[in-house]
C-alpha cells in the first residue's frame, strides 16, 4: 500500500501558510492549507493519509487542542507542531501527547522538510517504537552530567537554574550542553530536546 504524501498546514498567518506550501511544493510534496482550527477539524475525519503541520499558538484554539481532537477523529495523522523560540515546555507537552516532532521558529527549509519526512515515515506504532529505542540508545551514550543537563533542558529550565541546581557554573552547563549535542549528533537544540522526550516516553514518564 502506497502512503499518500500530503501535508495539511494549519496556521492563522496567511503569509506563512503560502510560504510553507510553496516550499513543500518545490520538494514534490503536495499540501492543503487551513487558516483556522475549526476549518481543519470539520474535514479532519475524512482526510487521507499524510501528516499535519500545526502552529502551536493560534487564536481560540491552540495546536495542542487541535492535536487532542485529532486523536479522536483521525488518530492516523501524525502531527508536527511549530513553536516559538524558547517554548520548550509546550513542545515537550505536544510530544508527550503524541506529536511526532516539533520545530522551532524561525526554522530553515531543511529542518522543516526533515520533520515532514520523519512524520510521513513514523505513521505506525512500530516506527514510533523504533524511534524511541534509537533515542534511548543515543541518550545512553551521554555522561551522567550530560544527561542531567538534557533532562533539565527538556523540563524547560534555563542555564542559570540548571547551574544552581547542579552546583556548577553557567559556563560549565554550556560546556556540558555543547558536548551533549555533539554526542547526540545534533546541530539544533530542538533536536536534542526531541530525543530527550522520546527517551522519557520509553520509561512512561
Amino acid at each position: 500500500m502506497v502512503v499518500e504524501r500530503i501535508v495539511y498546514i494549519l496556521d492563522d498567518d496567511a503569509a506563512i501558510r503560502r510560504s510553507l506550501g510553496r516550499l513543500l511544493d518545490s520538494a514534490g510534496i503536495p499540501s492543503r492549507l487551513y487558516a483556522t482550527p475549526s476549518e481543519f477539524l470539520i474535514v479532519a475525519a475524512g482526510l487521507p493519509a499524510g501528516c499535519v503541520l500545526a502552529d502551536l499558538r493560534m487564536p481560540k484554539m491552540s495546536g495542542l487542542e487541535v492535536q487532542a481532537r485529532l486523536l479522536v477523529v483521525n488518530a492516523q495523522l501524525p502531527v508536527i507542531v511549530m513553536t516559538g523560540q524558547g517554548d520548550v515546555a509546550s513542545a515537550v507537552g505536544a510530544m508527550k501527547a503524541g506529536a511526532v516532532d516539533f520545530i522551532e521558529k524561525p526554522f530553515g527549509d531543511e529542518v522543516l522538510l526533515g520533520a515532514v519526512e520523519l512524520a510521513l515515515k513514523e505513521r505506525t506504532p512500530q516506527l514510533r517504537s523504533e524511534a524511541i529505542v534509537a533515542a534511548v540508545a543515543l541518550i545512553g551514550m551521554l555522561s551522567t552530567r550530560e544527561r542531567q543537563v538534557l533532562e533539565a533542558l527538556v523540563a524547560g529550565q534555563p542555564n542559570k537554574v540548571i547551574a544552581y541546581d547542579l552546583g556548577i557554573s553557567v559556563r560549565t552547563v554550556e560546556v556540558h550542553r555543547a558536548r551533549m549535542m555533539d554526542r547526540l549528533g545534533v546541530n539544533q537544540f530542538a533536536e536534542a530536546v526531541r530525543l530527550g522526550v522520546l527517551a522519557q516516553l520509553a520509561g512512561g514518564s
